[in-house]
C-alpha cells in the first residue's frame, strides 16, 4: 500500500504533467513560448474552485510537490548555464556588456520606485524586491525567436545572448543580496552599507571560487569517473556537480540557483571526451532534457497555480502590474543605449531583452518564500501583479522582434 504522501503527489504531477503538455501544446500553435502554456495551465487549474471544482487548490500547499517544483528549477538554471561557458563570458565585446549593465540597472530603479509609488507602507525591502524581479531576461524565448527567425547569427543576436549571460549573472548576485539583506532584517538586523557589500561579496565571490575552483576539481573528477565505463556516469556526474554546488550556494547564503547556474558554466564539453556516452553523440544537455521534461514544467504550471485571480479584482493589484509592466518595458529599452557598433538594429536588441519568462517566475517565487515582520516580501496579490507583468512582456517580444527585424532590412535596402 501506497503511503500517505505519495498517492496524491502520483495524482497532482499526472495532473500538472498533463496540463502542462496541453498548454504548451496551445501556445506553440499560437507561435507563443511553451513555457506560457504551461504558467496559464497553472492558472487555470489553480482558479477552477471558482467553478466549484476545489480539488486542485490543494496543490498549492502539497510540500512534496513544492520539492519537485524547487528541483525542477535548479535543473533549469543548470541547464541554462550548460548553453554558456566562462569563454563565452569572456568573449563578448563592449556592446554586450554595456546593455546588459543598463538592462540590469534601469529596470532595477524603476522597479523600485514603482514599488514605492504604489505601495508606499509597504517596507522599502518589497520595494527593492521588486527591482530585483525586473532585472531579469529570459534569454531562452529571445534564442527561440532568433532560431524561428534565422537571425542567430546576426550582430544583434551576438550582442543580445551575450548580454544576455551578463544578465543572468549580475541578475543572480543582485538577488543574493536584496534576499540578504530581507533575511538580516528579518532577524533584527539594518540595511547598512558594510553588510551589504559583504553579501554583494560574498556572491560574487562564490561565484568566481565555484568557477575557478569548481572547474579544476570537477575536470579531475570527471576524469576519474570517465574510466569505469559505466552507462550512465555522463549524467550522474554533472547531476552531483549541480546539486553540489546548489548545496554549498544555499549554505553560503545564496539562493541555490546561483550553485545551479555556476555548475553549468563550469561543466564544459571538452571535460567529458573520456566519456563513453560522448563517443557515441550524446551530450549532457540531450542526457538531461528527459529529466527536464518532467521536472521543469512542474515548477511552472505551480507557479500558475499560486495565482489567485480573485487579486485581478482589486484595482490597486492591476495598477501594480501595469507599472511594473511599463518599468519592464521601459527599463530594458534603455539597453539600446548599449550598442556601440554602427548598422545594429537597437530596436531588436531592445525588444530581446523585453521578456522575462521563466527567470522572473523563478525571482518571484523566492520572494514568495521570504517573510518580514510574519509578512510575506511577495504576496500572493502581489505575486499575481508580477506573474501578469511577465506574461505580458513575454506576449509581446516575438512579434515585435520580428517586426523590428522587418522593419530594419526595409531600412536597409
Amino acid at each position: 500500500m501506497l503511503p500517505d504522501a505519495v498517492a496524491p503527489l502520483l495524482l497532482a504531477l499526472a495532473i500538472i504533467l498533463a496540463a502542462a503538455a496541453v498548454g504548451g501544446w496551445l501556445a506553440e500553435r499560437l507561435r507563443q513560448p511553451p513555457v506560457l502554456g504551461e504558467l496559464i495551465a497553472g492558472i487555470v487549474l489553480g482558479n477552477l474552485g471558482l467553478l466549484g471544482f476545489h480539488h486542485f487548490e490543494s496543490f498549492r500547499v502539497n510540500p512534496e510537490l513544492a520539492a519537485l517544483a524547487e528541483i525542477g528549477v535548479i535543473v533549469l538554471l543548470f541547464d541554462v548555464g550548460l548553453e554558456s561557458s566562462v569563454g563565452d563570458m569572456l568573449k563578448v565585446g563592449r556592446s554586450a556588456l554595456l546593455v546588459a549593465v543598463l538592462g540590469v540597472v534601469t529596470p532595477f530603479c524603476l522597479g523600485w520606485a514603482a514599488g514605492a509609488w504604489l505601495l508606499p507602507e509597504r517596507p522599502v525591502y518589497v520595494h527593492v524586491f521588486l527591482g530585483a524581479v525586473l532585472t531579469a531576461t529570459s534569454v531562452g524565448i529571445t534564442a527561440r525567436v532568433l532560431r524561428d527567425l534565422n537571425r542567430t547569427k546576426s550582430p544583434e543576436a551576438r550582442i543580445i545572448l551575450g548580454a544576455a549571460v551578463i544578465d543572468d549573472v549580475l541578475g543572480l548576485v543582485i538577488l543574493a543580496v536584496v534576499s540578504g539583506v530581507i533575511a538580516a532584517a528579518a532577524g533584527g538586523g539594518t540595511l547598512q552599507i558594510p553588510a551589504l557589500a559583504w553579501i554583494a561579496g560574498k556572491a560574487l565571490g562564490f561565484l568566481v571560487l565555484a568557477i575557478v575552483l569548481g572547474s579544476l576539481i570537477a575536470r579531475l573528477a570527471l576524469r576519474r569517473l570517465a574510466k569505469a565505463g559505466r552507462p550512465g556516469t555522463l549524467l550522474t556526474a554533472g547531476l552531483v556537480v549541480c546539486f553540489v554546488l546548489a548545496y554549498l550556494a544555499a549554505a553560503a547564503g545564496l539562493a541555490p540557483i546561483v550553485g545551479a547556474f555556476a555548475a553549468g558554466l563550469i561543466l564544459e564539453p571538452a571535460f567529458f571526451a573520456a566519456f563513453e556516452e560522448t563517443r557515441r553523440g550524446e551530450t549532457l544537455r540531450s542526457l538531461l532534457n528527459p529529466i527536464s521534461t518532467i521536472l521543469v514544467p512542474v515548477f511552472f504550471v505551480r507557479t500558475g497555480l499560486l495565482v489567485d485571480l480573485r487579486s485581478f479584482a482589486d484595482p490597486q493589484i492591476l495598477a501594480i502590474a501595469a507599472a511594473l509592466t511599463v518599468a519592464a518595458w521601459l527599463g530594458k529599452q534603455a539597453c539600446m543605449l548599449g550598442v556601440l557598433e554602427r548598422g545594429v538594429n537597437r530596436l531588436a536588441v531592445g525588444f530581446g531583452m523585453v521578456p522575462r519568462g521563466e527567470v522572473g517566475l523563478i525571482f518571484a517565487s523566492i520572494g514568495v518564500g521570504l517573510t518580514l515582520n510574519g509578512e510575506r516580501i511577495i504576496t500572493p496579490p502581489l505575486y499575481a501583479a508580477v506573474v501578469l507583468m511577465v506574461i505580458a512582456t513575454t506576449l509581446v517580444t516575438p512579434a515585435l522582434l520580428e517586426w523590428s527585424f522587418r522593419r530594419g532590412g526595409e531600412r536597409q535596402t
